[in-house]
């Protein structure tokens, strides 16, 4: 097998901006020669769409395979995972999209297990059209933990979403795909204690990035107003600070959401933790443009995707632009690299060398005759 890196690709929702943002960015002739690109959809459809965008500047045609192990090198490899008669609608989410969204996901995530492909990039879905009783999963994540596992052992142990660009804003959440009616309730100390150690970890090893700074930003207005707004950041979030801090954890906080951004406070740190959903994707959103990544840490593999959804309001219309799909690629790479930098740094420490009363490392008298 090749030492390339295998990327693989899956198509996401076939009536979104799956396709367009997938064909543009991997036209990018430097991607090919950099990694092993596989896309796991329909070859078929990708012509659809190919002839859509005619004349907006894609270029070489996509090489099919029977499988990941038959994929080709220097080429941009498809492989056929969902019925030839899926019909397609641009702009328009149905179950048969959604089927077919799942049915690239889960051939994907099969050759991740299997070591067919190295890492996983995942085109945007439709979190309703996609739902049957094979998949119950507010989104990529929460399948992707139940079915990958995590990377470390242990009832703690939970992915972790994380939004990041290459110029180092990195905002993870502590709960992800939960209405604002369950917050409450979802918040505890042990959770945002977990999430600082997943985050933690992952800016280390995913992002090269030693003793990394965290920012934690509160729940309520004005952090609370000392219990006037709100007690959860007294109750909650400063006694999980102080145990990750007891873990050499550099957490700090917590920062009153409002101007955290706006004051431009996140520069001052690694990475930045908040709350919830919007809490974090608004402000990151606004400051990345099309340059954002996500990426779910915590997980044994590698997988990243646009920071974007399926775009039903352009779709077919050639208008998407395909950075964030360009920048997931390149960032799925990068997180790998960086990942078997840090498991050879820790892989066979050196032994403890120490010399206590005539006795070497082993605790052997070296002052008797062998």
């Amino acid at each position: 097998m090749s030492n390339k890196i295998r990327v693989g690709i899956t198509h996401g929702d076939p009536n979104g901006i799956g396709y367009e943002v997938i064909l543009k960015a991997l036209d990018d002739p430097r991607i090919p020669d950099l990694c092993t690109p596989i896309i796991y959809g329909s070859g078929k459809i990708a012509n659809f769409y190919r002839k859509t965008f005619e004349g907006s500047g894609l270029g070489g045609a996509l090489q099919r395979a029977d499988s990941a192990a038959d994929a080709r090198d220097g080429v941009c490899n498809i492989v056929n995972v969902v019925p030839e008669d899926t019909r397609i609608e641009p702009g328009t989410p149905s179950e048969e999209a959604g089927a077919a969204a799942f049915a690239a996901l889960e051939a994907a995530v099969a050759d991740l297990r299997e070591g067919n492909i190295d890492v996983l990039v995942t085109a945007p879905i439709d979190k309703h059209s996609i739902q049957s009783p094979t998949f119950t999963f507010p989104g990529h994540t929460e399948y992707l933990e139940a079915s990958l596992g995590h990377e470390e052992e242990g009832e703690s142990a939970r992915a972790l979403m994380v939004m990041a660009t290459a110029d180092g804003l990195r905002v993870a959440l502590a709960t992800a795909h939960k209405p604002i009616s369950a917050l409450a309730e979802a918040l505890t100390k042990d959770l945002i204690r977990e999430k600082l150690e997943a985050f933690n970890r992952s800016l280390r090893r995913d992002f090269g990035i030693h003793a990394p700074r965290i920012a934690v930003l509160a729940l309520n207005p004005h952090a609370g107003e000392q219990g006037l707004l709100g007690s959860e950041e007294k109750d909650i979030i400063e006694p999980a600070i102080a145990e990750a801090r007891e873990n050499k954890i550099l957490a700090f906080g917590p920062y009153a959401a409002d101007g955290f951004f706006g004051a431009g406070h996140h520069k001052k740190f690694d990475g930045v933790l908040a709350m919830y959903h919007d809490q974090g994707l608004a402000p990151f959103k606004t400051l990345a443009m099309d340059a954002g990544v996500n990426v779910t840490a915590g997980l044994p593999y590698v997988r990243t995707s646009p920071d974007h959804g399926t775009g039903y309001d352009i779709a077919g219309k050639g208008m998407a632009s395909e950075e964030s799909m360009r920048n997931a690629i390149y960032m799925a790479l990068d997180i790998y690299r960086n990942r078997r930098r840090d498991s050879e740094a820790f892989r066979n420490p050196l032994r403890r060398q120490y010399h206590n009363k005539g006795k070497d490392s082993e605790g052997i008298d070296l002052s008797k005759d062998s």
